[in-house]
């Protein structure tokens, strides 16, 4: 700036204005002090302009200053290059905004252009090679199937209760002779069907059917209220069952199609090799079950959990849990995680009914529990398939020990309460916490993690242990010249009546009673590593019988043996069991902190009778000097928007919040 230009300035020191627009009023103690605020350099051009005229206020002066700066070619640019900007946008809110507008039009026909395609490819893969393309084509029409159900009762329901009421009516009032006549059939049917299967098959079969009589006797016999069991549970469930092992076992077409499965399952696992050989080298089955059988959870994990995020399990375990409400009569709470437990861990299985834990009943927090028990977890089945067991039983076993635990639950433990869920609709199950589809494969692999290691160290801790066991019974029995004394001997005289009326051949009864002995005292884990022992020493062929020492089991011996394995019924399961369900079922407190996080945090319906009574239990023991010392403001705020009590100052919370 040159030196006049500056004088100038200096100048205007003793001169004041009133403020105006565009103007700036600026107190100055000094000259100093104003050249320096003013930030006057050659940089940038200043334009000043006394606008009235001065007046002097003690040593303080105040001048008011018109500051522009002339426009030079990059801001011209600057100004049209905003201008453009500002058309595009204005562009693409009108877009944004037509989407919005239109949201739910735009999705049916993305949705159906998606749906075209696959119809169409799905045609073209019939026509190419029907054989071929029939799994493709059978899945397709079931989900077809249930899509239509599903859109049928949502738009008609109270058309279709209407309809069928006045049916329903004249059911009920000839219910109690139609409910002998189909008690009389089906008996009937059971007997003629035992003729004609024992005529065929051999009189084993009147053995297995005399075991199912024996169990259904002893569990009602130690039942814990036996004149008010409701049979209708106990004889869907175990109908579901036999229907189920009928369907799949005895059926060509059920058979083949659960073979199918069970292969495309066997190959699916295979893919894991892929990860293990990248990570353990390529003589990583030397290491069969620490780098083959466990990488297998950890693949399996991440893949249940991205269909979790899709919400096609919960989309399944509906249907499942809706078969099970409508045939069996179980509550809705038992038939979910029922249903739940033929894909997910008895642990997690809960987890789908959180919010309703605490209003439970005590019969259905036995059928939970039972459930729980009766089933395995589909991250581990893998792991079994890869022992050598049969994919496709295991496959079997885990869908029929869904209804049939229900039924021994409530054969157990009758319900002599009246349910607090009941409605069919009551039941909403949340996607994953994940927010995209990578997130939620990483977490299922992350979550694999705990399992991995809760499984390694368990088989190691329980090998071990099994062993020193038999050594201290090999020393016991040595004192009594009895050295083959072990635990599996002792097993094996305990369960073998239990083995034996299953179905067993006498001879085999024996050695399927030691690996009940396994499963019911260590897990399952031992269990299955012992029986796919016995499995590839029948395949090998080599003799039954070494120094009168049965060497491995028939193959109707192996399959029953699956299906009576297949669970996690042991006292380690036990306590993960009453763990987790003490810590899901809280306190009353605790369970008001969680229905009112529920209420103002989540989608899931709201309980009025209670989200009301939690907000009064909390109002009223809040200090009213210091609301949030020991409570949740927010809580405190959302319930002050509820009930807007006048015995409390809300002020205070919207204040502070």
């Amino acid at each position: 700036m040159s030196p006049a230009r500056n004088q100038e300035l200096v100048k205007l020191r003793r001169v004041t204005a009133s403020g105006a627009e565009g103007h700036s009023n600026v107190v100055f103690q000094n000259d100093e002090e104003f050249l320096e605020t003013t930030n006057i350099s050659g940089n940038n051009s200043l334009r000043s302009r006394v606008v009235q005229e001065s007046t002097k206020q003690g040593e303080e002066y105040t001048v008011t200053i018109e500051q522009d700066s002339p426009k030079t070619t990059e801001d011209i640019e600057d100004e049209q290059d905003t201008y453009q900007k500002g058309c595009l946008e204005k562009k693409y809110d009108a877009v944004c905004n037509s989407c919005r507008k239109h949201k739910t039009t735009l999705r049916y026909i993305i949705w159906g252009i998606l749906l075209a395609g696959y119809l169409c490819m799905v045609i073209a893969a019939c026509v190419l090679d029907f054989h071929r393309a029939l799994p493709l084509f059978v899945i397709t029409m079931i989900v077809i199937f249930f899509f239509v159900w599903d859109y049928l009762m949502d738009k008609y329901e109270d058309r279709i209760d209407a309809f069928l009421s006045p049916r329903k009516r004249l059911l009920d009032s000839h219910w109690f002779w139609l409910k002998w006549v189909i008690w009389v059939a089906l008996i009937l049917g059971v007997i003629f069907w035992l003729i004609l299967d024992t005529a065929k098959l051999g009189q084993q079969q009147l053995v297995s059917f005399g075991g199912l009589i024996m169990y259904v006797l002893l569990v009602f016999l130690f039942s814990k209220h036996p004149t008010r069991v409701y049979w209708r549970p106990v004889v869907w469930g175990i109908g579901l069952q036999f229907l189920l092992g009928l369907l799949i076992l005895r059926t060509k077409l059920g058979f083949m199609a659960f073979e199918w499965l069970g292969g495309k399952v066997q190959t699916f696992l295979g893919f894991t090799d892929a990860g293990a050989s990248f990570v353990f080298g390529k003589k990583y089955t030397d290491h069969f079950f620490a780098f083959k059988v466990l990488p297998i959870v950890v693949f399996f994990s991440t893949v249940m959990s991205m269909l979790y995020y899709l919400g096609l399990m919960q989309w399944i375990i509906r249907k499942v849990g809706w078969l099970m409400l409508v045939t069996m009569g179980s509550s809705p709470i038992e038939s979910v995680v029922a249903a739940g437990n033929i894909f997910i861990g008895q642990t997690e299985s809960p987890l789908l009914v959180r919010p309703y834990l605490p209003h439970v009943t005590k019969s259905e927090l036995h059928a939970i529990m039972t459930a729980g028990f009766a089933t395995i977890a589909g991250s581990v089945l893998g792991a079994y398939i890869s022992f050598g067991v049969s994919a496709s039983h295991l496959l079997t076993a885990s869908v029929m020990s869904a209804p049939a635990s229900l039924a021994i639950a409530k054969l157990f433990w009758p319900e002599t309460e009246t349910p607090k869920i009941t409605l069919k609709n009551a039941i909403k199950m949340e996607n994953g916490g994940s927010r995209n589809i990578l997130e939620a494969a990483t977490q299922g692999a992350s979550s694999s993690i705990g399992l991995v290691a809760n499984i390694a160290v368990n088989v190691i801790a329980f090998l071990a242990l099994l062993s020193f066991v038999n050594s201290a019974l090999s020393w016991f029995g040595n004192l009594f010249d009895y050295p083959q004394l072990s635990f599996e001997i002792i097993c094996s005289y305990i369960f073998m009546p239990f083995s034996f009326m299953m179905g067993m051949d006498w001879q085999d009864s024996f050695m399927v009673a030691k690996l009940i002995g396994y499963k019911t005292f260590f897990n399952e884990f031992v269990a299955y590593e012992h029986l796919s022992k016995l499995i590839n020493l029948r395949e090998a062929a080599g003799p039954k019988f070494v120094n009168g020492e049965q060497q491995y089991l028939s193959i109707r011996s192996e399959t029953i043996a699956t299906y009576a394995l297949c669970g996690f019924s042991n006292f380690g399961s036990l306590g993960i069991v009453v763990g987790g369900l003490s810590m899901l079922s809280s306190t009353p407190v605790d369970n008001c902190h969680y229905i009112l996080d529920t209420a103002f945090n989540s989608s899931l319906p709201r309980n009025t009778t209670e989200v009301v009574s939690c907000c009064q239990n909390l109002l009223s023991s809040t200090a009213f000097e210091d609301p949030g010392r020991n409570q949740s403001l927010y809580f405190l705020k959302g319930c002050c928007k509820l009930l807007n009590p006048s015995t409390f100052n809300c002020s205070r919370i919207s204040n502070r919040f």
